[in-house]
């Protein structure tokens, strides 16, 4: 009800108040990089974030600070959302995996991945196979070795 937030490639969260639009935007700071997803807890006591710096940061709505920094992906998080329950943050990322966060903790609970292509597929001693059909052949989930 009560704030509007927003993310930007300056690396600033925004708080904006729905009700006095002529009001100063409340400004967050931490990120060093462009910041991809925000969103409110359903309690609307919290805001969850995530960037390009592969983080996922938490921050109370009341004070604007921020409370806990969610680090363990590989590439940018470009979405977040919260359980329903609110104890529970859920971030995806283009390092292709979706992490299950514990609010309170920190922890990651889960990291989950779809299987691709040719997942675990052995190419040792495959023949006709160029540098480059190995390399794409790898970013689908097949090993050497």
């Amino acid at each position: 009800g009560r704030w509007l937030a927003s993310g930007s490639w300056d690396k600033t969260i925004r708080l904006w108040q729905v009700n006095d639009p002529t009001a100063e935007a409340i400004v967050l700071r931490d990120y060093t990089d462009d910041i991809y997803s925000v969103v409110f807890s359903p309690d609307g006591q919290w805001l969850a974030s995530g960037g390009s710096d592969q983080t996922v940061r938490l921050w109370a709505v009341a004070t604007g600070r921020l409370q806990q920094t969610f680090t363990g992906h590989t590439n940018a998080v470009r979405s977040v959302v919260f359980h329903p329950d609110g104890r529970t943050l859920i971030s995806g990322s283009s390092d292709e995996t979706v992490k299950v966060w514990d609010r309170s903790s920190g922890d990651c609970l889960a990291t989950i991945r779809a299987p691709r292509p040719y997942e675990g597929m052995c190419i040792t001693g495959a023949t006709g196979l160029t540098v480059a059909h190995k390399a794409a052949l790898k970013a689908l989930g097949a090993v050497e070795g």
